[in-house]
This record gives C-alpha cells, sequence and structure tokens, in this order.
C-alpha cells in the first residue's frame, strides 16, 4: 500500500508539471507561429488588409516603394524592407499566387517541390515506409522460413517525380516567359500530377529527351495539372500524361495514344512548316541565292544524310526572320554541281552564309557534326547582308542602336531610294562603299583612338513603304528639295528621337555629270552588279560621304537637325487575309484537339443528314422542274391564273385579327410590352361578318404601327362573357352587381393596356363627348345605370311616346361602328376616360 501511495504522488507530480509543460511549449510555439506569419504576411508587409482591390495593393506598394528604396532612404534596413516589399507585391498583384496565400498560406510560386524543407519531409516519409514496416512479417526481410518469405510490400512512389518537379513552372512564368520565348524558341512541355501511374513510367523517354532537345535549343518545362488549373484549361488539357509543343505561342498537341522517342520526335519535326527548310539542288540554287530582296540572307547546310535534323530545324525557327536556310544532300547526282561548285567535302557537314554575292560565302564552317551553337553564333555574326533594308522596326533598332554617350556613338548612313529597277545602281555603289569602308574603319581604328568606340552601319530605305519615316526627316529645315538618292547620316537619341545630317552630294552625281547624252546613256546602261564600274559612276558621291563620315568620327562633331520618328513600318508582316486564315487554321486545330471520338461521330452523322436532306431538295427541285418541261411541251400554259393569284394575295389583309379567349389571353393582354395595347371588338357569331369588315376598316390606318394589336371577343363563349363582366367589375370605384345583357355590349370596343393595367370603353350609344355634356339629368340617370345595362332603360314599347321617335334611338347594326374612327383618334390622343384596374383576371375555366 505505502508502495501504490508514493507512485499516485509521484505520477501526479510528473502529470501536473507534464501539463505546464506543455502548456507554457504551446504558448510559446504559437507566439514563434505568429511572429513568422506576420512576417512572411505580404498584407502586413503592404499594411492593407485581405479585402484590398488590385488599385489599392498597386498605391500601398509604390507609397512603401518611395518609402524604403535604398537610394533614398539611408537606413540600414532598408534593402531588406525594400526586397520584402517587392516580394509582397509580385504575390498581391498575380490572382493566382495571391488565391494561393489566401487558401494554403504559402508565398512560393512552388513549395511543394522547390523548398528543400518539404523535399527532405517527402523523402524522410518514403524512406519510412509504413507499409513496409507494417508487412514485415511477409516480406522478404522475414525470417527464413517464415510464412510471408518471398512476398515484399515496396511502395516507392515519388522517386520518379524529381525530374517533374525541377521543370515546374506556374501559369504566370507560362504567360510571361515562355509564351514570348516561343515565338524564337520551341518548348515541349508536359503536364503531370502526382499519384500518376502513367507518368512514372513515362519518365525514361521524357529523360531521353530532355537530353537530347535541350543543347539544340528547346525549352523544356513540365506543370502540375492539379495545382495550375488555369493553365490547364487554357491549353486544353484532358488527362495526364498530356504533352504540347508550343511554337510562337500556339500550342501543338500530342495526339498519340502512347509516348515514345520515335513518335515524339516526329510529331516535334511535323510541327514545324516545310518552307522552314528548302531542299537545294542544281536546279533551284541560283534562284535560291538571288532571292535577297526579301532582306534575309541565304544560309545553304551541306549534310549527308537524306533527312533535315532537328537541330537545323531550331536554327531555321529562331533565324527565321532574318535568314532564309536551305539543305543540300551530299552525295545525289542532282546536287553534284553545286557541291563541286563551292568545293564542299563530303566527308563534313558544311554551313555556308551568302549575302548579296552568289559566288562568294561571306562566312563557311565545317565541321563533322555541326552543334547548334556554332550555327547559331556564326549566323548570328553574319545575319544581315551588306547592304540592309530598314524594313522593320526591329532591323532599325539592330543596325542603328541608341548611342550611349557621346563618346560611344552609332551612326547610320541610309540612302534613300525606290523599290525600282533604276536604284539598284545606287545601292550596289553603297553596297561596295560600305564593304570597303569597313575594312578601312577596321585599321583605321586600330591606329587612330578617336574612332574607337564609334560603329558605322549602311542600309537603304524604300521612299513608298517607309513614308512617316521620310516625313519626319523631310519637314525638317535645310533638307533637300528632293531626296531621292540621296544619303542622310543619323544617330538615335532615343527609341523615337534621332539627330541627323544630310551628305551635301547626292548619291549618283560623280564626274560625268554634264557631259553629253551619250555618255550618259552609256553610264545608264551599265550592269549595276558590276563593282568597280558603280564605283567610278559615283565617285563624288563617295568622297562626299567620306568627308562627312571623317569630320564625324575623328572631331565628334555634333549633328545638325534633331527630328522625332514613329515605328518603321514592317513591310514583312502578314497581310490581313493571311493573317486571317492562320487565326482560322489554329482555331479549326483547336477545335479538333477538343472533340472526341464520339463527337466526331455525331458532327459526322449531322452532316450526312443534313446533306441527304440536300441532296433530297435538290432532286425535288429536279424533278418539279422536269415535269414543268414536260407539260410545257404538251402545251400546257402554267402560267395561268397567275395574275389572278397574286392580285388576291396583294389584296389579302395585312391587318391581323386574333380571337381572345384562354389561349391568346397571356399573349394579348397579360405579357404585352410597355406602350402596348390591344383593341377588342365584342360581337357574336350573328354580328361577327359585318362587325369584323367595318372594324377592320376602320383600323387599317393604324397597321403598320409596331405597338398596336387587335381582335374580337365572341360573346357566345359563356368563358368570354364572364371575363368581361369581371374586367367591368374591377374598374368601377365600388363593388357593384351587374346584370348585363349581352345584346347590349355588341359593337362595344374595348383598349386594354396590359402593361399598365387600364383599358377604355367605346359604345355606340354612349359616347364619352355626349357623357361630358349631359347636365344633371343625365348625370343622375347614369349613376342608377350602367352603359350596357338593358335592365334600368326606360326606353320600351309601352312608354307614350311616338313609335318614330322610340326607333330614332335604337341603333342598328350597321350604326354600331360608325363614331369608332373618332373614338381611336382621341385614345392616341389621350383623351379618353381611362378604367384603372389592380391587376387582370384570370381566364375563367383555365
Amino acid at each position: 500500500r505505502v508502495l501504490v501511495s508514493i507512485s499516485c504522488q509521484v505520477w501526479k507530480w510528473y502529470s501536473g508539471v507534464y501539463r505546464m509543460k506543455f502548456f507554457q511549449f504551446f504558448v510559446i510555439l504559437w507566439v514563434v507561429s505568429t511572429v513568422i506569419a506576420r512576417i512572411s504576411d505580404p498584407y502586413a508587409i503592404l499594411g492593407i488588409t485581405r479585402e484590398a482591390t488590385p488599385q489599392e495593393v498597386k498605391k500601398a506598394y509604390k507609397l512603401l516603394v518611395k518609402e524604403w528604396h535604398p537610394d533614398k532612404n539611408p537606413s540600414p534596413g532598408a534593402e531588406s524592407k525594400f526586397i520584402d516589399i517587392s516580394e509582397a507585391y509580385k504575390v498581391l498583384s498575380s490572382s493566382g499566387r495571391r488565391h494561393l496565400f489566401d487558401t494554403t498560406g504559402q508565398t512560393e510560386d512552388q513549395p511543394n517541390f522547390r523548398s528543400q524543407s518539404r523535399t527532405s519531409d517527402f523523402n524522410a516519409f518514403r524512406n519510412h515506409d509504413h507499409f513496409q514496416s507494417f508487412f514485415a512479417g511477409f516480406g522478404s526481410n522475414a525470417a527464413p522460413g517464415g510464412a510471408g518469405a518471398g512476398y515484399k510490400f515496396n511502395f516507392k512512389f515519388g522517386e520518379t517525380k524529381s525530374i517533374y518537379h525541377e521543370q515546374s513552372v506556374s501559369f504566370e512564368v507560362y504567360e510571361s516567359v515562355i509564351s514570348g520565348r516561343s515565338r524564337k524558341q520551341p518548348y515541349l512541355i508536359l503536364f503531370y500530377s502526382d499519384w500518376c501511374v502513367a507518368c512514372s513510367h513515362i519518365e525514361p523517354i521524357w529523360r531521353r529527351l530532355v537530353e537530347e532537345l535541350q543543347p539544340i535549343n528547346f525549352g523544356i518545362a513540365t506543370v502540375h495539372a492539379g495545382r495550375e488549373v488555369e493553365l490547364v484549361r487554357k491549353v486544353g488539357v484532358k488527362t495526364v500524361p498530356y504533352l504540347i509543343m508550343l511554337l510562337d505561342s500556339h500550342p501543338y498537341h500530342y495526339r498519340e495514344p502512347s509516348l515514345s522517342m520515335a513518335s515524339s520526335l516526329e510529331f516535334i519535326k511535323g510541327r514545324f512548316s516545310p518552307k522552314l527548310v528548302q531542299r537545294i539542288d542544281d536546279t533551284n540554287i541560283e534562284q535560291f541565292l538571288a532571292g535577297w530582296m526579301d532582306n534575309r540572307v541565304r544560309v545553304v547546310i551541306f549534310g549527308r544524310l537524306d533527312i533535315i535534323r532537328l537541330r537545323y530545324l531550331t536554327v531555321a525557327w529562331q533565324f527565321r526572320e532574318r535568314a532564309a536556310i536551305g539543305y543540300v544532300q551530299i552525295g545525289l547526282r542532282s546536287t553534284e554541281t553545286v557541291v563541286s561548285r563551292y568545293s564542299v567535302s563530303s566527308k563534313v557537314d558544311t554551313l555556308l552564309i551568302f549575302r548579296e554575292d552568289p559566288t562568294t560565302p561571306a562566312a563557311s564552317v565545317a565541321m563533322g557534326d555541326l552543334p547548334f551553337a556554332t550555327m547559331k553564333d556564326i549566323i548570328e555574326a553574319h545575319q544581315y547582308l551588306m547592304l540592309p533594308r530598314l524594313s522593320s522596326q526591329s532591323v532599325f533598332d539592330s543596325l542603328c542602336p541608341v548611342s550611349s554617350t557621346r563618346t560611344q556613338r552609332h551612326f547610320c548612313a541610309v540612302l534613300f531610294t525606290e523599290n525600282s529597277p533604276r536604284d539598284d545602281a545606287a545601292r550596289a555603289a553603297l553596297r561596295n562603299y560600305a564593304a570597303s569602308a569597313t575594312h578601312a574603319s577596321s585599321a583605321h581604328a586600330s591606329q587612330d583612338n578617336s574612332r574607337k568606340g564609334h560603329q558605322v552601319n549602311y542600309a537603304y530605305i524604300f521612299l513608298e513603304k517607309q513614308t512617316h519615316f521620310v516625313n519626319a526627316l523631310v519637314g525638317v529645315s535645310m533638307s533637300p528639295s528632293e531626296i531621292h538618292q540621296h544619303v542622310v547620316i543619323l544617330s538615335r537619341t532615343d527609341r523615337h528621337r534621332i539627330k541627323f545630317t544630310w551628305v551635301s552630294q547626292r548619291w549618283g552625281e560623280d564626274s560625268t555629270h554634264g557631259t553629253d547624252d551619250a555618255a550618259k546613256a552609256a553610264n545608264t546602261h551599265a550592269d549595276a552588279t558590276a563593282g568597280a564600274d558603280a564605283a567610278s559612276r559615283f565617285n563624288l558621291s563617295s568622297e562626299a560621304l567620306t568627308a562627312s563620315m571623317e569630320k564625324l568620327l575623328t572631331n565628334n562633331t555634333p549633328l545638325p537637325y534633331e527630328t522625332e520618328v514613329q515605328e518603321l513600318f514592317d513591310e514583312h508582316a502578314q497581310g490581313i487575309v493571311w493573317r486571317i486564315l492562320t487565326r482560322l487554321s489554329h482555331w479549326h486545330e483547336a477545335l479538333w484537339q477538343s472533340l472526341s471520338k464520339d463527337d466526331v461521330y455525331m458532327i459526322a452523322s449531322m452532316l450526312v443528314t443534313v446533306s441527304v436532306i440536300v441532296g433530297i431538295g435538290f432532286l425535288m427541285h429536279y424533278k418539279v422542274k422536269k415535269e414543268e418541261e414536260f407539260l410545257t411541251s404538251k402545251g400546257v400554259n402554267l402560267n395561268a391564273g397567275c395574275n389572278s393569284k397574286s392580285s388576291s394575295v396583294s389584296k389579302s389583309p395585312q391587318l391581323p385579327i386574333h380571337e381572345l379567349r384562354g389561349e391568346t389571353y397571356n399573349g394579348l393582354v397579360r405579357l404585352l410590352k410597355p406602350g402596348c395595347r390591344t383593341i377588342v371588338l365584342l360581337c357574336d357569331s350573328h354580328t361577327k361578318p359585318k362587325l369584323i369588315t367595318k372594324f377592320y376598316k376602320s383600323c387599317w390606318p393604324y397597321r403598320k404601327n409596331k405597338t398596336l394589336m387587335f381582335g374580337f371577343l365572341n360573346l357566345e363563349r359563356h368563358s368570354a362573357m364572364e371575363w368581361y363582366k369581371r374586367v367591368l367589375l374591377l374598374g368601377l370605384p365600388e363593388p357593384l352587381e351587374l346584370n348585363i345583357n349581352p345584346k347590349n355590349t355588341i359593337g362595344t370596343v374595348v383598349s386594354l393596356n396590359g402593361h399598365r393595367k387600364y383599358y377604355c370603353l367605346y359604345h355606340a350609344k354612349h359616347p364619352e363627348d355626349n357623357r361630358k355634356n349631359r347636365g344633371s339629368e343625365s348625370e343622375s340617370e347614369s349613376s342608377g345605370s350602367d352603359v350596357e345595362m338593358g335592365s334600368k332603360k326606360k326606353d320600351s314599347i309601352g312608354t307614350d311616346r311616338p313609335l318614330l321617335n322610340y326607333y330614332s334611338s335604337v341603333l342598328f347594326e350597321d350604326q354600331l361602328l360608325e363614331g369608332f374612327s373618332n373614338w381611336l383618334d382621341r385614345l392616341f390622343e389621350g383623351s379618353t376616360q381611362r378604367y384603372p384596374i389592380n391587376y387582370w383576371p384570370d381566364w375563367p375555366g383555365k
């Protein structure tokens, strides 16, 4: 007993201490987690609430950036605070990252696989397999001879996902980075997810694709389909794994049921245009090399394979705007002439770059296997012609970049020409001048330090293509009256402002100026491609251009004129028709990608059905036409009666008059739109033919009024009479028991305003103007009777009035609608009496 009591006391003491320490530990943990959350909370960093709008987030960011920018705030912690502010703004300015933080509290782009701590935790879980320990007695580690020997439960999920996690990108990276890069660099993107068995199976194939494609300038990326739902929806991913190729911001879908190296490479090659790399032989080599007027250099690749390698396609895709690439297969009889013409070895692959001169390549490289990096470097160094054309803003930015400083200025000598063969001589002369000046400037720069840092490029421009650019220079004073074949030297101070000067001598005026006409004609017909002849005819112009360049390069003379220019027109841009066709092609491909086999079958069946129906229609039309021809040949006049038929059709009523009954009640009354009314005539079967005709004639002038509908109410229907009685009761100011004689209501016209809930009445025996002009006697009489109540009428056969006076107050059927036209005029003037009601009663018996 003593031992038991002592043990109980010790346990109570230990439990109390443990509970107190656990409570203290929990409080400390809560405080630390709160502080850490406060530090990593972007809302707290920017000082805004979670309900802040994007405008409020941007405003708070701008204020804090001005306050904590390291250049303006000298405090020690300003730089780290500025970084925290920038990171917080990145999180909250992106809708996807902000939603991720609001829902999970994560602020990283890919916290599940980029964070080292999370990866280590995952690996720890993977290494410590609880299922394996649970089934340890049944695994291969069991005791020899045990019941579970030979069975092992090995769960190794996650080992093959590392490469997917390393290459994974978010929707923001896809939109801001990858989509733009795909215009120069093709991208291969794989969509995957966790617990995807097929993703684990294709992991070796994906590794091989990465190893093969990355060295040849392919971008590689993966997307977690479970996290990037918005990107999955945009691309149109239906399952995982899912492979797409991104070219020029357009995704191309891999549709094969299984993934292999051969099928994937075939899919990639098929996405490039067949015209991207042109096959060259002896028959088309001259045409290919002579096509440099499109402002692109010519690249000819000599290879030993009968296929165009993927690296050639990728380099052609990257430089498609600056270079046209052709492929010559060595060893064929059709390419022997071109191979021997340029002395190409059959043992190695060779790359030649041609500018304007098709006889001599500007650069060449020969290797057993041409690497992509080598091809990229040599094409990038020779991507412009000797005399390129300023055909787009990108060319202008490359040839004439903005000068950084006064000591490092970039000059451009631009010749103004027309797109005409008569200016070929001027362009050829400037091309030769540019070639000689390039070699001379290199030699002078090594000897004269004043030339170092300056760069001069030569180009020409089409006057009719770049009118805005030309007008900006011509509008400045001291410009030549005729700028055709004039050279301007310019330097850019920023993207839209340039400084320039005109060369005094017009390009093309030489020492032969002023000689006889025969000499001029001889010079005019000289060969434009002959460099020596062209140089001799442009001596004075060359000297004037050289003097102007020397003055700018050696003396740092500032350019006298300055103007603002717009961006150059892109002469190589696709036309509107081609852009529409391209967009339609993309839509067709997207539609095809989104359709399943069942959808295709359904659409095909619909098209077949429509085709059959149209075909039957054409067949029937053909049969009818043949029948008419047969009857005509027999002497039958098919046009007989057409005139009478057409005349009857033209005279048919154009004013529809509907019967007001239970089926049409809602459409004619309850569902009327604002401003619309329905005019209803009350009649029976006996009076309907006469009254409808007169009613139609009176309403005919209003047939084009879209706010009017016309109908009639057959009083012989019990439901119609009951509905009319209910409407009259709702219009009375006080409840009153009505005993209506249906015969006295014939010829009454009711105007119903379904939206505003009121009606107006017309009755031939009780016109509104007569009632308004009556005295007190008429008022007292009307107070005790209704306009259509026959029980209280004083006129009867038993009165003492003469029979003539009695019939003078009786109205016949022909007289019931005599004042209806005038009442319609007052109705549209708004001078008729209105009887408002609270609601439209239900149709009796409906």
